[in-house]
């Protein structure tokens, strides 16, 4: 079955769930309101006897948190299915190419990175763009972070997890669908921060405290029915305990509309372990971060439950009936606050390996969600032999299929690669491909080819380089601070280098002798990499250095119309289109 396949049968399907789900929620509200109906007609009709009153009340008041619950449980499930609806229906637009409405990671771009300013890596249509699907912020920043980490470090084991997750298609999807439902506008690294800045305040006797208050209460409760006692001592009794909560509500507060602020993290959050915790994985990568979260006495899972449940427990304190009795007769309040105290000295170490499983798992949704919807793609051979990348058909990936041209391509260790060739003919797009396929190589993910054999290595690139307003600095000044960092930067590692044009910001002259200079060093380095450029000249450098050879992209005038193939050759261009273009566009005679 194809991607597109899939994603129309599985947006059929939840769209049918869909239906379903919103009946059994208009069925709900009916019976609450139904339930309602009979509690008010049974007051009005026992209003003279206030005892019978009061225990309706009370009844009424069960059966009506009991049917919130079940109200707000089928919510979440039809939530989650109009999420998957949502999901399948953005996959089918984005194989169709349209992605431009999805978060473009713009703001993980950096300029003084080693590449992610110019390989088209994040911002409007970009790489991230279309590639991410991370439903937490968390995930999406874990995401970015893989893609511009320009790490080495074991591709085989990450291309076997993307692997992996790319064949668990609803599995991924369904772990979306709950990630898509955690509304907060708190951060995970902001709950892990209250929770290591967090200072209690309840005493230790609250729990023997508490239950001997609700024993006496109740005890009261049923004396007083039984026409036993007087009601002024269980008001008295009533207003005791009222006063007691009262010495830490300044305290009980903060804390309550700090665990509020969290509640959504935390019931989602304790699902999406649990579905970690029970899925068979069988990656080294996927199995090591299921560890992270296994317990031996208690799931991870179960236990953000159970801080789950207390947040809802002290939520309770918004029903204003129910906490005016509650902290009368039951110490709700603070009996909730030590709950929630006792979780936070207890697991609050935890908290923050588990959020980091849940984010990674998130953002590799991503990864295994883009091999799953490019099938055609391959992995590279990863192996440390004389090429460095050997590629049959590869092509960017951001290139619609039907009209993008293939090429094959070849560069052993230490080889550099000049490219020359008329504008628009290609030499940009392809230096981007190769940048791109590196990246994509090294975090596991397949790359748009039929056959690609890699040797690892790290990137660097020079090819957008701008000039600085407020730092007061010439574009040319940027453009040797640039060249410096790639400088220093291979004295340290072995790189790929991708240049595009550099010295733009000096004469012609002056520019040809600079270039030549910074090409032997880098050969000097025993670097590995390409520059484009326009200058012919500057491709005579092969002459006397055989790890340079040259290679460019064309472009034919035929029949007083620009052509190009866009297909990568050897030698240097003879073409150029710059003079046809000006006269074709009528700017000059």
């Amino acid at each position: 079955m194809t991607a597109f396949e899939f994603y129309t049968q599985e947006k059929q399907l939840q769209e049918q769930n869909l239906k379903a789900a919103n009946k059994q929620l208009q069925l709900s509200s009916m019976l609450r309101l139904l339930i309602f109906l009979i509690l008010a007609c049974g007051v009005y009709y026992f209003f003279s006897t206030w005892k019978i009153v009061l225990l309706l009340i009370f009844i009424g008041i069960a059966i009506f948190l009991f049917l919130v619950s079940r109200h707000s449980n089928l919510k979440y499930k039809r939530d989650k299915v109009l999420e998957l609806v949502k999901l399948n229906e953005l996959e089918l637009k984005i194989l169709d190419r349209d992605f431009k409405s999805q978060p473009s990671g713009l703001e993980y771009m950096d300029p003084l990175h080693a590449y992610s300013q110019d390989i088209d890596l994040f911002g409007k249509g970009s790489f991230f763009q279309y590639m991410n699907r991370s439903s937490l912020k968390e995930g999406e920043a874990r995401l970015a972070a893989m893609l511009t980490e320009n790490s080495i470090d074991k591709i085989s084991k990450k291309q076997d997890a993307v692997k992996e997750l790319s064949e668990k298609v609803k599995w991924r999807q369904e772990f979306s669908a709950v990630a898509k439902l955690v509304k907060t506008d708190t951060s995970s690294t902001s709950v892990i921060r209250w929770f290591k800045n967090y200072e209690s305040f309840t005493p230790k006797f609250i729990p023997v405290l508490g239950w001997l208050v609700i024993s006496i209460s109740f005890l009261l409760i049923a004396a007083y029915y039984a026409n036993y006692l007087n009601g002024w001592i269980v008001f008295g009794w009533f207003l005791a305990g009222w006063g007691f909560t009262g010495l830490y509500v300044k305290k009980i507060n903060p804390l309550a509309t700090n665990v509020g602020k969290v509640q959504e993290t935390f019931h989602q959050y304790h699902q999406l372990l649990g579905m970690i915790e029970k899925t068979t994985f069988k990656s080294e990568k996927l199995k090591a971060l299921q560890k992270k979260i296994i317990i031996q006495d208690k799931k991870a899972s179960l236990i953000l439950k159970d801080f789950s449940k207390a947040i809802s427990a002290m939520d309770q304190r918004n029903n204003a009936i129910f906490i005016a009795l509650g902290n009368g007769f039951l110490l709700w309040d603070l009996r909730q606050a030590y709950r929630l105290e006792k979780w936070i000295k207890a697991h609050s170490q935890s908290v923050e390996g588990w959020f980091k499983v849940i984010e990674v798992i998130d953002a590799f949704n991503s990864l295994g969600n883009f091999s799953f919807n490019h099938a055609d793609y391959v992995f590279p051979q990863i192996n440390k032999g004389e090429h460095v990348i050997k590629a049959k058909n590869t092509a960017h990936p951001l290139l619609d299929p039907k009209k993008r041209v293939t090429n094959d391509f070849e560069i052993d260790n230490e080889q550099f690669f000049i490219i020359t060739g008329a504008n628009m003919a290609g030499k940009s797009t392809f230096l981007r491909t190769v940048s791109l396929q590196i990246v994509m190589a090294n975090i596991g993910l397949p790359v748009c080819a039929s056959y690609c054999a890699y040797s690892p290595i790290k990137l660097i690139t020079s090819m957008r380089t701008t000039d600085s307003l407020t730092d007061d600095e010439s574009y040319f000044f940027s453009e040797l601070k640039r060249l410096q960092f790639i400088v220093n930067a291979i004295k340290t590692d072995t790189y790929f280098i991708i240049l595009d044009e550099i010295l733009k910001g000096t004469n012609s002259t002056d520019k040809a002798i600079g270039s030549k200079k910074f090409i032997q060093k880098l050969v000097k380095s025993r670097s590995t990499g390409i520059i484009a450029t326009h200058d012919l000249s500057l491709c005579e450098v092969s002459q006397e250095l055989s790890q340079v050879k040259n290679h460019y992209f064309d472009a034919e005038i035929i029949n007083d119309q620009l052509y190009f193939d866009y297909k990568f050759k050897n030698g240097i261009c003879q073409n150029m289109n710059a003079s046809f273009l000006l006269k074709k566009m009528e700017i000059v005679d």
